[in-house]
């Protein structure tokens, strides 16, 4: 059997080359629930220049004291090997002075060696938002690219709401454009600010700009008509050779275009180079170690890097790829940094469990192998669900290869919480609440018999300090171990307060996250199992 040829080929029309612009930690920030500290900020940027972006998009000196501590410390604390720092503005104001104007100075002083500076290009808005004239809103442009140039700096020039101007008035979007180029400015970027275009109107206009100026094009997109991945390689399609965008696609409203899927797209679908070679490999890892610094979830379904981008759950499809592994994946997942997960359920065939224990090196006998499927989908019917805990997974297919975990057994544990009321801080009908959660845990431990109790906010959190005050420091690597999330899911609502209930927790150690489950009537027990499970599978790849 011939393999698939997954090569990109380049339309010979395409640019050989595109620029990657990134402006999460100013575009970026703006979505609601982000909030970066100027540590975040050079913690992030630092990952982007690992990635290799072209530029990095710092934020707008002057416009608030973090941004003005964060340009000043990047002067001594931000190595970038890779990417250029940017400082954004806006142009001068209407009848207003270059060499007098506040924005213009704080760009000079922010010591990057490239700003980019948005001005409008939309007529409806500079006779309505600025109240000038068409003739004052070209000025305004050209004068502040020229007073900049003439300042030593490398510009873009950000058209905002382009598409939206071009549509309306395009003589007067395509004199601004012109002004900009003109005066120097070595690329004009074309922005979708309200992210209502869609790709054919995109690439008419961009293909109308690239044969109208003569500077480079860029593309600056929101994702409102969810096109934006869409819109920015069809303007890369036209000639456009600089993509602004945020990653992940963090943005207001409903964000900016991803640069994740672009990047990935650009170099393995389109034959185009946008990132420094071998640095496509470090895109996982940048965009969920983003994610841990703002504070978000990764988005387990995102294109290329997210968890379940290469999973594999129907017995059919894990069949064919444990015979050829390009049968169901449109790349191969290492090219992105990614990996290939095989998903074990109720639909679960011999390939697929054959396959999850290879890449365990979990040796399972003809036999073995049919005990575990049949016990898969009996504890699958009884409400487990394992493609979401492959830590249990692991567990599990451990132990029927007759590995038993040498951490702790336990003999009994007990929960006793106590509610007072008047004593607490939460007001309920003007009465206070106070809940106190303390659990007892008999362990053996290397033959020895360890009783300890721990106290918590709740019966998980209490158990989890009693079970470690048991093992009393005999296990350093414990220390490292921490519930990063718990979720709990009633899966026969007809049963009312008695239905079986799911738990599932998300554990870390720092380097890699895991998930386990627990499933009983008794939401304690469910819990129990669970943080059993996150423990042993902690101390078991935890160094």
């Amino acid at each position: 059997m011939t393999e698939i040829d997954r090569s990109a080929q380049r339309d010979p029309s395409w640019p050989e080359r595109v620029e990657i612009y990134d402006t999460t930690l100013r575009d970026g920030s703006q979505l609601e629930g982000i909030s970066l500290t100027v540590d975040d900020k050079l913690r992030i940027a630092e990952q982007l220049d690992r990635l290799g972006v072209g530029y990095i998009e710092g934020g707008w000196p002057g416009a608030n004291p973090k941004d003005d501590e964060f340009f000043e410390r990047a002067k001594t604390e931000l190595k970038l090997s890779t990417s250029e720092f940017v400082a954004f503005g806006s142009t001068r104001r209407p009848k207003g002075k270059v060499d007098e104007d506040t924005t213009l100075a704080n760009l000079v002083g922010a010591g990057t060696g490239v700003v980019c500076i948005v001005g409008k290009c939309w007529d409806y808005h500079v006779t309505e938002a600025l109240k000038t004239t068409l003739d004052e809103g070209v000025a305004m442009v050209r004068d502040s690219v020229e007073y900049l140039v003439a300042q030593g700096k490398r510009v873009f020039f950000d058209a905002e709401h382009f598409f939206d101007g071009y549509k309306r008035n395009p003589e007067f979007s395509l004199a601004v454009l012109e002004a900009a180029a003109m005066a120097g400015a070595e690329a004009v970027v074309l922005c979708d600010t309200n992210g209502g275009s869609l790709p054919r109107d995109i690439e008419a206009a961009v293909a109308a700009v690239v044969g109208h100026v003569d500077c480079a094009v860029g593309i600056h997109l929101h994702n409102d008509t969810g096109c934006g991945v869409a819109n920015a390689l069809a303007a890369v399609m036209a000639g456009a050779t600089q993509v602004q965008g945020t990653i992940n696609g963090y943005g207001e409203r409903v964000g900016n275009c991803d640069l994740v899927p672009i990047m990935a797209n650009l170099e393995l679908k389109m034959g185009i180079t946008c990132l420094p070679e071998g640095r496509l490999e470090h895109l996982t890892s940048v965009a969920h170690h983003i994610a841990e610094l703002v504070n978000f979830t990764p988005d387990p379904q995102q294109p290329y890097v997210g968890a379940t981008a290469f999973a594999h759950k129907a017995g059919l499809h894990t069949s064919a790829l444990s015979r050829r592994s390009d049968a169901y994946e449109h790349v191969a997942p290492e090219g992105v940094g990614n990996g290939t997960r095989v998903l074990v359920s109720e639909m679960a065939g011999r390939s697929t469990l054959e396959m999850k224990a290879a890449d365990l090196d979990i040796e399972l006998d003809g036999k073995v192998l049919g005990d575990v499927i049949d016990t898969l989908k009996r504890l699958e019917h009884e409400g487990y669900h394992f493609e979401a805990a492959d830590a249990s997974l692991e567990l599990l297919m451990r132990g029927a290869a007759g590995w038993v975990q040498p951490y702790f057994e336990l003999e009994s544990f007990s929960i006793d919480m106590a509610h007072r009321s008047g004593s607490g801080a939460r007001m309920w009908n003007e009465v206070t609440v106070d809940v106190e959660t303390q659990a007892t845990v008999k362990l053996w431990v290397d033959g020895e018999r360890k009783m300890a109790v721990g106290e918590g906010n709740g019966p998980v959190n209490a158990l989890d300090a009693a079970v470690r005050a048991a093992l009393n420091g005999r296990y350093p690597a414990l220390d490292r171990v921490s519930l990063t999330d718990f979720k709990v899911r009633v899966l026969n609502t007809e049963q009312g307060t008695g239905a079986v209930t799911r738990v599932l927790l998300d554990s870390t150690n720092g380097e890699r996250s895991w998930s386990t489950i627990g499933v009983s009537e008794n939401i304690i027990e469910a819990s129990w199992q669970a943080l059993v499970d996150s423990l042993v599978y902690g101390l078991l790849h935890t160094s």
